[in-house]
């Protein structure tokens, strides 16, 4: 069935760059209530929930046949990467980056899926196009961590919290090449089972590193809920909604919007910096992402020109 592009996918795709965008604000407002590890365990806690939740309510249904050893370890690290080590690094490096520097390097995924793609997916072989998109989104990566690029929480630029964002943004790019060699799977199922993994290593994680759940106040639990319901459980099954009535390609398109909404939502809400080079990085970013797409893009709005 071809893939069909309407007024309600328009407005999914809108909801979706707004709700991945607006997710690093609000981790800056529960980070002022809790620590970075137990942060990121009661985001994916509230988020496994829901999920699971819906996916009982939908039948349980997940593969079509049992997995075998490699299939069951791939399904492990992409659980792992797809949300338990990137939900803590995202946590621990904005403690010293501002939600707009975050933001701005979830859009690097596009860019750091290329040449893994290259190697690990066949027919997904970089062309001279997609090398020059590369090449521009990596000298944005690398304006981004330039030292006039923003002013970070606590005052001095702190290059392990860029890092780590930097880090997320690979665990995101290898998930989802390790999750196309996955069977054919119900998506809402892979997305409870996924969620249900990460659960079970960070809570463990933030145990070991930070002992028990602090205390926390009405303001932090509502950031929490609102980090695990909206743009982690919500925005997952949505996400699965887009794919499977607009297409994956049309689903991109949310590549462009989270650095923006981020950036917009973190100067206009929490007063952070917009510097010069900030706004730079995120151009010379989407250029690359941009080009890295076109052939894609290109096809997706063409076949909607004509339909």
């Amino acid at each position: 069935m071809p893939p069909t592009i309407t007024s309600a996918s328009w407005i999914m795709i809108l909801f979706l760059g707004l709700a991945w965008g607006g997710a690093f604000p609000v981790i800056e407002i529960a980070l002022e209530g809790i620590t970075p590890f137990w942060l990121a365990a009661y985001r994916i806690g509230f988020a496994t929930l829901l999920t699971v939740g819906t996916w009982g309510a939908l039948g349980w249904k997940l593969f079509e046949r049992p997995l075998h050893a490699g299939e069951r370890r791939n399904l492990l690290a992409v659980g792992l990467m797809s949300s338990a080590v990137p939900f803590m690094l995202i946590s621990w490096g904005q403690q010293y980056v501002t939600a707009g520097f975050t933001g701005v390097a979830m859009a690097s995924v596009a860019l750091i899926v290329l040449p893994l793609a290259h190697f690990l997916v066949p027919d997904e072989r970089i062309t001279p196009r997609k090398t020059l998109g590369f090449l521009i989104g990596f000298a944005g990566i690398v304006v981004l961590l330039g030292p006039d690029a923003l002013v970070p929480v606590g005052g001095r630029i702190e290059l392990a919290g860029q890092l780590a964002c930097l880090g997320a943004a690979a665990c995101y790019a290898v998930s989802s090449i390790l999750m196309r060699r996955l069977p054919t799977v119900d998506p809402i199922g892979l997305s409870a089972v996924l969620l249900a993994i990460g659960a079970v290593a960070v809570i463990p994680a933030a145990l070991l590193k930070e002992g028990l759940p602090p205390p926390i106040d009405t303001r932090t639990l509502l950031a929490l809920a609102f980090l695990g319901l909206v743009p982690t459980a919500a925005a997952n099954l949505l996400r699965v909604m887009v794919i499977r009535t607009a297409g994956p390609v049309f689903m991109s398109l949310t590549n462009y919007q989270v650095p923006v909404w981020a950036v917009l939502i973190g100067v206009v809400f929490l007063g952070e910096p917009l510097r010069a080079s900030l706004l730079v990085a995120t151009v010379l970013i989407l250029i690359g992402v941009a080009l890295s797409q076109w052939g894609a893009l290109s096809r997706l709005f063409r076949a909607r020109a004509k339909s």
